[in-house]
């Protein structure tokens, strides 16, 4: 087994791990992002509706044209928490999908934090 598929085995391990814990100890809503290499995507998802509450990302148009770097994660960031408030959403719990809590991730919850979202 190659490394890279060692290392997606091992995240999506983590990301079992960490779903299964949150998501019977909290009552709040799930902020999933989502980091690939090309674009970062953020959704509120209701696990126990399981649906999509709002959804923001890099795809979109109306957040530019600069999709990899840590601005990009920022201004996803302030979408989510925009949209979150309009439809009275404040306290999620971050879901970051395996990934570590810098960077880009870093960056996009003080975005979220600053805007509004508690988590």
């Amino acid at each position: 087994m190659d490394r890279l598929k060692r290392k997606k085995i091992r995240q999506e391990r983590r990301v079992k791990r960490v779903r299964k814990a949150t998501t019977s100890k909290f009552g709040r809503m799930r902020l999933a992002v989502n980091r690939s290499n090309r674009n970062i995507r953020a959704q509120i998802i209701d696990d126990e509706k399981r649906i999509t509450l709002c959804y923001a990302g890099t795809d979109q148009k109306d957040l530019g044209q600069s999709a990899k770097n840590k601005d990009a994660a920022r201004k996803v960031g302030e979408a989510i928490a925009k949209a979150a408030a309009a439809k009275g959403i404040k306290q999620v719990y971050l879901d970051r999908r395996g990934q570590r809590y810098h960077g880009k991730i870093l960056e996009f919850a003080n975005a979220a934090r600053e805007n509004g979202l508690e988590f």
